[in-house]
């Protein structure tokens, strides 16, 4: 399994009425580490793809974040089955420091095209896992 790291910093507009970060700022982190991730993962790819969209989301928060502090983001897909793919977000103070949250995520597979589930191929499980 291949992780992949980004890093962000804490601003201002992500800060809610209690002070610390707003739980919804977590789950648009997640989303940008999985697209980040994935254009990463394509960026040399010649063959049409399909496009992926969220089924679920599973947030454990653990410590808050404030402004200012450095994130990091590691991301990972833990498995890939039929149309479904559960990718795993954690978010860090720093880079190995406390955990602020985890994110699993229940992604779906579709056909560029038609918009319609498709079976996620070998080729894209394969680049998942190389």
């Amino acid at each position: 399994m291949k992780v992949f790291t980004l890093t962000t910093k804490v601003l201002a507009e992500h800060i809610d009425n209690l002070g610390h970060v707003n739980n919804v700022q977590y789950l648009q982190w997640v989303q940008e580490a999985a697209f980040a991730h994935w254009e990463a993962l394509i960026q040399n790819q010649k063959e049409t793809l399909g496009i992926w969209v969220v089924r679920s989301h599973s947030i454990t928060y653990k410590n808050p974040a404030f402004i200012n502090d450095e994130i990091t983001l590691k991301t990972y897909v833990k498995q890939s089955k039929g149309v479904l793919s559960e990718r795993i977000v954690e978010i860090y103070k720093d880079t190995n420091s406390s955990l602020l949250a985890r994110c699993s995520t229940q992604w779906c597979y579709l056909n560029a095209t038609t918009h319609k589930m498709e079976k996620i191929p070998q080729s894209i499980i394969d680049l998942f896992e190389s």
